[in-house]
């Protein structure tokens, strides 16, 4: 009796395993920005896309705001050891492990939609040469709107570049501090999450940042002032994988993610409202009581332009390698070589 008592378990068991159903795949997608930017938006319709599709078979978790902990600067490092198995991934950010990715696309270098659209093609294949010689992937593009980039100050009106030079600025790139400090302005790297507190402790005085995205940061709680300084064109966020995940991945997986990826880049590389979506979020800051002054004065976005090309020379030589020769095909991109 006991035998058959056990047979029977025995085969009870071996039915319940069979009928269970097999556990989906499941990525990680780190996205270290906040939850009311509109590029999470588009990255939560992107891995919806793909779980649709996939269904039981495979599926992307999104971890938006940096919940994760992983620090920009370190996606070349984290991604290839499969920190995680995806992540955006901004080149401008990457400077400190890979000099010559991030004098690509300098920023203000590159003002208007015409210019964007001649070098996105060639900035791509780039990325993808390049991102492939750090064990990454680009398994698709997310655009970044033509940006206005305007200084936002805590205390003072500053809307010439005579009077930021007395200030502390918080910037975002490498790029940027170069080019301020050949300006006589005092700059520095403070990441968008430590922002808010920057300036509200003095750290910094003012900050460099789109109006676009400044209630995302709760921005205008610390600024009083804002004025306009230059339009500035960016090279495009990867969706990166690993390398060796990626070729690992089963064909109809990495379909699906690159299906979704084409209609994420379809999607956001789209201009035409740009500066009208610009100006409702001045207005919008306005009635939250930031301060609009008038724009930096042509002769300043002038000194500006002309500082950040010779940033952008300085930063390909320095960079060596692939660095000068990814400018000079941007700039034949652009028709200015």
């Amino acid at each position: 009796m006991r035998i058959v008592t056990g047979r029977v378990c025995a085969f009870a068991l071996a039915g319940t395993l069979l009928a269970a159903p097999v556990a989906a795949e499941e990525w990680r997608f780190n996205n270290p920005l906040p939850e009311s930017r509109p590029e999470t938006a588009e990255l939560n319709q992107f891995a919806d896309d793909v779980n649709a599709k996939l269904g039981d078979k495979h599926s992307i978790k999104m971890y938006n705001g940096g919940s994760l902990g992983l620090k920009n600067a370190d996606a070349l490092r984290f991604l290839p050891k499969g920190g995680v198995e995806m992540s955006l991934v901004w080149a401008n950010y990457l400077g400190r492990d890979a000099p010559a990715l991030s004098s690509v696309f300098v920023q203000g270098a590159i003002s208007t939609e015409d210019e964007l659209q001649k070098v996105l093609p060639v900035v791509q294949q780039i990325y993808e040469e390049e991102f492939g010689n750090w064990g990454v992937t680009a398994a698709g593009y997310l655009a970044i709107p033509m940006l206005s980039v305007s200084v936002f100050c805590a205390d003072e009106p500053v809307n010439s570049l005579a009077d930021l030079k007395g200030k502390k600025l918080r910037v975002w790139a490498k790029d940027q501090v170069e080019t301020f400090t050949r300006l006589g302005v005092a700059a520095q790297i403070i990441p968008q999450e430590e922002m808010y507190v920057a300036l509200k402790t003095g750290v910094v005085d003012c900050a460099l940042y789109p109006a676009l995205y400044a209630h995302t940061v709760s921005l205008q709680e610390v600024a009083k002032h804002a004025a306009f300084l230059y339009p500035m064109a960016s090279g495009p966020y990867v969706l990166g994988v690993a390398t060796d995940t990626w070729e690992n991945t089963d064909e109809e997986v990495k379909a699906a993610i690159q299906d979704a990826a084409k209609a994420a880049w379809d999607r956001t590389n789209q201009y035409d409202d740009d500066y009208e979506r610009e100006l409702a979020a001045r207005e919008k800051l306005g009635e939250q009581g930031v301060e609009w002054l008038p724009d930096f004065p042509a002769s300043d976005r002038e000194e500006f332009l002309a500082a950040v090309s010779q940033t952008w020379e300085m930063l390909a030589e320095e960079a060596g390698g692939n660095g000068p020769e990814y400018r000079q095909r941007v700039l034949e991109a652009l028709g200015r070589n």
